[in-house]
């Protein structure tokens, strides 16, 4: 069980994670980019299961391009605002339950073909997601496809020092600990732990994966800009931020990414 569980759960309670994919323009390229690189990899033969599930965004979406589709998450708050919508959208081959990325004994080893941990790796410290990617690889087949997202801790506090909203504030002393030092979300700590390219890659190898790729997924710096574009700059940004989502050396620089290995 993560140590900070009952955190993670009280700050889901208090969230509305259902609205994060469209409350903003900038917010939904994390969601953009995530569909586009999965949608390489999963067919309408695959079994999929998706730890740190949400209300089902990803769900809702795969459960339509794959076989079998399982949704987990900590909250029973997000769960059951996954499972009304399976049931209300009549989706018979998805199911969402209530369980803990760092532990799954109700899963059989080598059961899917696509492992999507698209939630955990953003609450956990490092020890603690070195269970989550054992829990994956035991899970997974052999040949199976895993992903892995998680919040970059030097592209976050760059975006944060930039936005023109929190400029003003930061960086400042106590910020810098908690980004660069602690690995920890400054305005949540102990909920929201970050990491980077190189550290997620190096654990991933540890777990005898081989990776695939390491994509940014949106850019914090390029926030507020996004959000004031018209649709005419935003569709040429567009192509901006394609490139740069494709780049390993912009990676770093990235607020989510997502890595993407094979067992």
């Amino acid at each position: 069980m993560a140590s900070n569980q009952e955190k993670i759960i009280t700050h889901y309670r208090n969230y509305k994670e259902d609205n994060r994919a469209t409350s903003s323009r900038s917010n939904s390229l994390e969601f953009h980019y995530t569909k586009k690189l999965l949608n390489e990899y999963i067919s309408l033969e695959s079994s999929v299961i998706e730890l740190g599930c949400g209300t089902g965004y990803y769900g809702m979406y795969f459960a339509d391009k794959c076989a079998q589709y399982t949704g987990v998450d900590l909250s029973p708050d997000n769960n059951a605002i996954f499972n009304e919508k399976i049931s209300k959208e009549g989706k018979g081959n998805a199911r969402a339950v209530v369980g803990n990325a760092t532990a799954l004994p109700e899963f059989s080893d080598n059961s899917f073909d696509i492992v999507l941990c698209l939630g955990p790796m953003y609450h956990l410290s490092r020890e603690e997601r070195m269970y989550v990617f054992g829990e994956c690889y035991r899970i997974a087949k052999k040949g199976a496809i895993l992903a892995f997202a998680y919040i970059n801790s030097i592209g976050a506090y760059a975006g944060w020092c930039v936005n023109d909203e929190w400029r003003n504030t930061y960086p400042n002393a106590q910020a810098n600990k908690y980004f660069l030092e602690y690995k920890m979300a400054y305005d949540n700590p102990g909920v929201f732990f970050l990491t980077s390219p190189e550290e997620m890659e190096c654990d991933a190898k540890q777990n005898n994966l081989e990776i695939v790729k390491n994509c940014g997924l949106d850019f914090f710096f390029a926030q507020s800009a996004v959000d004031m574009m018209s649709d005419e700059q935003f569709s040429l940004y567009m192509e901006l931020s394609d490139r740069m989502s494709n780049s390993p050396s912009c990676t770093g620089l990235s607020d989510h990414a997502l890595m993407i290995c094979i067992k």
